[in-house]
């Protein structure tokens, strides 16, 4: 008589075990949208305009005690993992040293590119509205626009400000209360 074959995926959550893996590659940074790892490997062009926006709040971040970056969010109950182009975060909250969550951000920008549009524009847009990010940025530049998206629900963001072609003023609200300058996007 033989024994059956062992079950490896008895007790392993798939979640926890591939949001593991995910911070333990070496050298590469890498995100999980809906289950699927994607290499992080931004163009010049994409960080030329991070760059540009993050000269523009860099000031009013420092006056809130916040930091801006591209660190890991986690997204719990779900296999996503996003490392966003930029996240505005409590300065005490980044010196956690692990994930944050999108409800901990104040904002959170991310630049699309020709392979990641429509995941930019639509599932990341949904799933950090899902998880509380109270200010979604979207800078389109395959469609040369801005977005912004806030108050965010269970079923999406039910604020929209644009899209607006780029070279329009776009106004950031509270807390940051500033104009970002869309031109040279």
């Amino acid at each position: 008589m033989t024994a059956a074959p062992a079950d490896y995926t008895d007790g392993i959550d798939p979640e926890r075990a591939l949001k593991y893996a995910i911070q333990k590659l070496k050298g590469d940074r890498a995100q999980i949208i809906e289950g699927i790892i994607e290499h992080v490997s931004p163009s010049w062009d994409h960080e030329r305009v991070a760059k540009l926006v993050r000269r523009q709040i860099e000031d009013r971040v420092d006056e809130l005690g916040c930091v801006e970056g591209s660190g890991n969010l986690d997204l719990p109950g779900s296999q996503n993992w996003y490392i966003p182009d930029i996240a505005v975060v409590p300065e005490e909250l980044a010196k956690s040293g692990g994930a944050l969550v999108p409800d901990q951000t104040l904002l959170i920008v991310e630049i699309t590119s020709k392979s990641n549009a429509e995941t930019d524009r639509v599932v990341k847009r949904r799933r950090y509205a899902e998880y509380g990010a109270p200010l979604y940025l979207l800078v389109d530049r395959v469609e040369h626009s801005v977005t912004l998206f806030s108050e965010p629900g269970r079923l999406g963001y039910t604020r929209v400000e644009g899209p607006h072609p780029f070279g329009t003023p776009l106004r950031l609200p509270a807390p940051f209360d500033l104009e970002l300058d869309t031109d040279g996007l």
